[in-house]
């Protein structure tokens, strides 16, 4: 049954479906051989197939059609394989990953405190120069027009801002450290 004939009626169709199922289902056991998930994916493909009855066209190759659907359904299920992937975890990794975590999140904790503080320290211009580069949308051409500086000007004075605001950090961490 190479060539059909657009069915006529539901069971017509039926009747392709099921006269060309081991063709379906060995197009997907070649895409996915040794997966047990063939056979969800066989059954996914005869619904696709249902809902897209009507775009059989009379005088093309149903099996080949059929085919098509059947690697697109594969593909789509590997895409949702690829997402449901889990990693599991020994729970000794997992005890591991969560204290490492917490103490990630008191580094960043004291390091975002000591920028805050930093920053506090810095000239009123300084300041807004950074906060203008780093928090708003403008370009470098944009705040450099603005400050009436050029672009290469305010590259130079946004790494020294950068440099010291570095060291103050580094300070304040060290300092904290000291009195623990």
């Amino acid at each position: 049954m190479e060539t059909n004939e657009y069915p006529d009626s539901q069971a017509e169709f039926v009747g392709l479906l099921t006269s060309n199922q081991a063709a379906i289902t060995l197009a997907v056991r070649c895409l996915m051989p040794g997966d047990r998930g063939a056979d969800e994916v066989v059954q996914q493909t005869n619904a696709k197939i249902w809902q897209k009855r009507s775009d059989f066209e009379a005088g093309t190759n149903f099996r080949a059609w059929a085919a098509t659907i059947a690697r697109y359904e594969v593909l789509n299920y590997r895409k949702q394989q690829a997402r449901d992937a889990r990693i599991n975890f020994s729970s000794e990794l997992e005890q591991q990953i969560v204290a490492d975590a917490a103490e990630f999140e008191d580094d960043f904790s004291e390091r975002h405190s000591a920028l805050r503080e930093c920053l506090g320290e810095l000239k009123p211009d300084s300041r807004e120069l950074l906060m203008s580069r780093y928090e708003g949308d403008e370009t470098l051409a944009d705040l450099a027009s603005r400050v009436g500086r050029s672009v290469g000007g305010i590259k130079v004075t946004l790494c020294r801002l950068r440099t010291t605001l570095s060291a103050c950090i580094q300070r304040r961490l060290q300092a904290s450290e000291g009195t623990v």
